[in-house]
């Protein structure tokens, strides 16, 4: 942008001077840009952060799935509490088990099964993480089918009853057998890299 401006020379006469301030704008421009950029950050960690603080703050790695699961269950609940006419909130409420569903799947395979399979538990980890195949499955139909339907809640149903009994499980055989078979500090080594793992999806 080129602004003009007016000024009197020794004669009392007016002349005009031309300065130019793209270059300033385009510093102004590129500061808000940054600025903005820095918030977005900001903004995306404190929602990750956020979001992975009840298992980050439940204690050891166990307690964290076990908190997590009890999520999950309240929101097959909170779907279970609707009826046909609530296909905003259904959508929601699916959308959000997903990224549940989702962000603790990279937790459990990406750390506590491989420790399962290291801890001699080559089968059962196996058997775990086939049945997280059939959650992605679940989770596709539901996408994929009117949730008006009485289909749609029958399949979730069908879904909350695999997915109790994989959690029961974990938590009940799986689980407790490989947290006492570990060292408080393995045990604490895997709390951390579960928990990061998890901030990394959240």
């Amino acid at each position: 942008m080129t602004t003009t401006t007016a000024t009197r020379d020794n004669k009392g006469r007016f002349t005009g001077s031309k300065r130019t301030s793209t270059g300033h704008n385009l510093g102004v421009i590129a500061g808000a840009a940054a600025g903005g950029m820095a918030l977005g950050v900001l903004a995306l960690l404190g929602r990750k952060a956020a979001v992975q603080a009840p298992s980050l703050l439940a204690g050891n790695w166990d307690e964290a799935l076990a908190l997590e699961h009890e999520a999950v269950r309240k929101v097959f609940d909170q779907i279970e509490a609707t009826d046909e006419r609530s296909t905003t909130k259904r959508n929601l409420l699916l959308a959000h088990l997903k990224h549940a569903l989702m962000k603790h799947a990279v937790e459990e395979e990406n750390v506590i099964y491989p420790a399962l399979r290291e801890a001699g538990q080559r089968e059962g980890a196996d058997e775990l993480t086939k049945e997280h195949g059939y959650v992605k499955q679940y989770l596709y139909e539901l996408e994929n089918t009117p949730t008006a339907s009485p289909d749609w809640i029958a399949k979730v149903r069908e879904f909350r009853a695999a997915i109790e009994e994989h959690m029961g499980e974990e938590e009940m055989r799986l689980f407790p057998m490989l947290r006492a078979q570990l060292s408080d500090e393995k045990n604490k080594a895997l709390t951390l890299t579960m928990n990061k793992e998890g901030f990394k999806v959240a």
